[in-house]
């Protein structure tokens, strides 16, 4: 006779140079997450900072048992933190978020029931009313135009980091630079259902974005290719 494994629910979350955003993020996190009434576990990645965010997730370590905190020794971009925490991660459904405080946890129910209820197997956040420069927000639309066009994922917002996932996706994942950007093209791409919800995003109190605009227009681009490559080999 087989014991079923005990459902658990993932947080994954990557952090660099967000120092004073953490403690309250991870708050609030922690309330929409018990509410859910299961087991969780908080995969908490430093990915190199410089700041004072090592200190502040040792706090968060101790203050909640939950939480596990994984290091990169020095900055190798979100897409690689991401990819090791969603690795690292051990729950059936997995929960993901920026770590700069933009995105809100209280939307998190509204994403966990259409995969929970075995509708989708990724849902993603929408960032409708978004808080951030126009000049962002114009680059930000062509970019989701564009890539919509090119891979055919039918996304809005292709870079709202708000989701959760079965954790089968993990598995169809490659390193690449912004995969935390297509992340849903590829799993639409290996046959997953994908859906998109508009959810809350708030304006950025502490810190500073770690993509300038300049990097908005090439590094998509080029990572684009990339992917397309990718996904094109897998289906020969």
């Amino acid at each position: 006779m087989t014991t079923a494994r005990p459902q658990l629910h993932s947080l994954v979350v990557p952090f660099y140079n967000e120092a004073g955003n953490i403690l309250p993020l991870l708050e609030r996190a922690v309330e929409v997450l018990t509410s859910l009434n299961v087991p969780f576990e908080m995969i908490l990645v430093d990915d190199g900072s410089t700041d004072a965010t090592p200190a502040e997730l040792v706090t968060a370590a101790a203050r909640w048992r939950e939480a596990r905190v994984l290091t990169h020794p020095r900055n190798l971009g979100q897409a690689a933190a991401l990819l090791d925490g969603l690795h690292a991660a051990r729950g059936e459904f997995i929960f993901t978020m920026d770590g700069d405080g933009q995105n809100d946890p209280h939307d998190f129910p509204l994403l966990h029931a259409p995969v929970a209820a075995d509708q989708l197997d990724l849902a993603c956040g929408w960032r409708v009313d978004r808080h951030d420069s126009a000049a962002r927000r114009i680059l930000s639309r062509v970019g989701n135009a564009i890539r919509g066009r090119v891979l055919g994922d039918r996304l809005h917002d292709g870079g709202c980091q708000l989701r959760v996932m079965r954790r089968e996706i993990v598995g169809v994942l490659f390193p690449v630079d912004l995969m935390q950007s297509f992340l849903p093209a590829i799993a639409a791409a290996s046959g997953f259902r994908v859906g998109e919800f508009p959810v809350s995003h708030h304006p950025r109190i502490r810190g500073r974005a770690k993509f300038g605009l300049r990097q908005l227009w090439w590094r998509p681009f080029v990572a684009l290719l990339r992917v397309r490559r990718e996904l094109r080999s897998r289906r020969r």
